[in-house]
């Protein structure tokens, strides 16, 4: 289905749960913060991706907060392969919690994973996730290798003063390994929406670091799908380097997204606050045809996205509440 812009909508970011594992400071609310909850219960979640394939949703990624704190998500993984039409079901998380599921996941109907990791040392991997042991992620990277969760993606959020000193280390885990590394920029939203700013790091910075050290980059079709990253690799290089510049790169023009919350609202736009309620819906029993009227409403509000070059701070939710 195309929104009111054109855009053909087909992927649907679902966030599982709002705990973690980890509390990294620009993500997790502070202390004394309202509790973290799951996402729909496994039966309601399979009734509103059976009832979005039918107009035209074909890829699927679980999200969080960190989707493996959920105990049930090799079931949904499983329950969601069983979908007709539904092509690509991906796992955005933090991989502490991926070796003793990769197999599984594999099995149920994974196909890849993108693995967030902003440091490669443990000090500052520790102080970025405020409890986190670098060794217990980077062994998750291991797993989705080992399991062939390709392609595997590194999610880096670049901040300046923070680990921006670590891009080039970052680069040269995709010379020797099948890892595409993509560097983020750090946007506005929930905790860090006060100092994103001074923080934000462009990706045409970090791509001249690059290619001053690597030579000339050569342009690649982004691993596993069109998304907004921007692509590139050094020959030689068993796996490449991407950008996701949603302040620098605006892409609005291309978003083909919507998001599912924890809380059971639909999100049409990461950026804009306004959430269509689909939990009380499915309170009420509705079933696969209201649940598609639904969607279609929420695709038909999808706004024309964020002014270019600038994000308004968005504030009403935290980043690990919409779904990372």
């Amino acid at each position: 289905m195309r929104d009111a812009f054109a855009r053909q909508i087909t992927y649907l970011r679902v966030s599982l749960t709002e705990r973690c594992n980890l509390k990294c400071f620009y993500c997790r609310p502070g202390e004394g913060k309202a509790p973290a909850r799951d996402g729909l219960p496994l039966e309601a979640l399979v009734r509103v991706i059976r009832a979005g394939a039918g107009i035209g949703i074909r890829k699927v990624r679980l999200t969080g907060g960190e989707p493996l704190m959920r105990p049930d998500v090799v079931e949904i993984v499983e329950a969601l392969a069983r979908i007709s039409r539904i092509d690509d079901i991906a796992l955005t998380t933090n991989g502490c919690l991926l070796p003793l599921r990769a197999a599984a996941l594999k099995a149920a109907g994974l196909k890849r994973v993108n693995i967030s990791l902003d440091s490669l040392r443990p000090d500052r991997f520790r102080e970025i996730t405020r409890n986190g042991e670098w060794s217990a992620a980077w062994a998750g990277v291991e797993a989705a290798l080992a399991q062939g969760l390709h392609p595997v993606k590194l999610n880096v959020v670049v901040m300046r003063g923070i680990n921006d000193d670590e891009v080039l280390a970052f680069a040269r885990l995709a010379e020797g390994l099948p890892l595409h590394v993509r560097f983020i920029e750090i946007m506005p939203i929930g905790a860090g929406s006060g100092w994103a700013a001074a923080r934000l790091v462009p990706a045409d910075e970090i791509r001249r670091l690059i290619a001053d050290c690597y030579g000339t980059l050569q342009p690649v079709k982004p691993a596993g799908g069109a998304g907004p990253a921007r692509c590139w690799t050094v020959p030689g290089f068993a796996g490449s380097v991407g950008f996701i510049a949603p302040l620098s790169g605006y892409f609005c023009s291309a978003c083909n997204r919507m998001r599912l919350t924890a809380a059971g609202t639909l999100r049409p736009c990461l950026c804009n606050g306004e959430e269509i309620d689909l939990a009380g819906a499915l309170a009420r029993g509705a079933d696969e045809d209201e649940i598609r009227r639904i969607l279609v409403r929420a695709i038909a509000r999808k706004p024309q996205g964020h002014p270019e070059h600038e994000i308004i701070p968005v504030q009403d939710r935290l980043m690990s509440q919409i779904g990372g």
